[in-house]
């Protein structure tokens, strides 16, 4: 088997039994969202491929806030597989950098296989799959859907964020309606501003209904 055969397996075994927005079906998908941006770019595809499949081996919300659990394990696993520590250092970096984190979270690494990923990664959450995700994580949580009592917070720190226990349709004007100015790659740009405008749809229709005028 190769590198990339060995990794998929071990990151199918490790999200088992993960959050439904967060299991292997996710990493599937932004795996297959970098290679479609990958296409039109000057890239290590080795590396894009590890960072993608390793973004969300331990993800820190679901590990009491510990940010080192996922460098650690991703770390541990490549170098059972002999992989050159330059390739480690870079994935482990892309890791440690790759989440939106409130929005105010400014990157202490750069590279193109990180934009990539981070695009990748990020799409995910936009659209309809992002409207599923964000939905199904505020059930996993016991969230209320909505409260018009309580306004968004756009002002967040990185621990605000990480603390927030806002209705799930805060979410959308937090971070999802966000996204579509903060992606790397022209690729990116093109197909998240196609699904921020079907999170709009979405949005002015739930409006419509909580109101009863549809």
């Amino acid at each position: 088997m190769t590198l990339i055969d060995n990794t998929i397996l071990f990151v199918k075994q490790q999200l088992e039994n993960a959050e439904g927005g967060h299991d292997w079906f996710h990493i599937e998908r932004v795996y297959k969202n970098a290679l479609l941006i990958a296409q039109r770019e000057d890239c290590d595809l080795t590396v894009i491929k590890l960072g993608t499949l390793l973004h969300d081996i331990a993800d820190s919300k679901f590990h009491n806030g510990d940010e080192q659990i996922g460098p650690t394990t991703a770390r541990a696993f490549l170098e059972s597989q002999n992989v050159p520590e330059e390739t480690i250092l870079h994935v482990i970096a892309i890791i440690e950098n790759i989440s939106f984190k409130g929005g105010n979270f400014e990157k202490k690494f750069s590279s193109k296989e990180l934009d990539i990923v981070q695009d990748a990664d990020r799409l995910d959450a936009l659209g309809a799959i992002g409207i599923a995700r964000t939905f199904n994580y505020g059930g996993f949580k016991n969230r209320p859907l909505y409260n018009p009592a309580i306004q968004p917070n756009l002002n967040m720190s990185k621990e605000d964020y990480k603390n927030s226990e806002a209705p799930t349709l805060n979410h959308f004007y937090e971070k999802l309606l966000l996204l579509k100015d903060k992606m790397n790659t022209e690729t990116g740009k093109q197909i998240a501003e196609q699904r921020h405008v079907y999170m709009e749809g979405f949005l002015a229709q739930f409006y419509a209904e909580w109101e009863g005028d549809k």
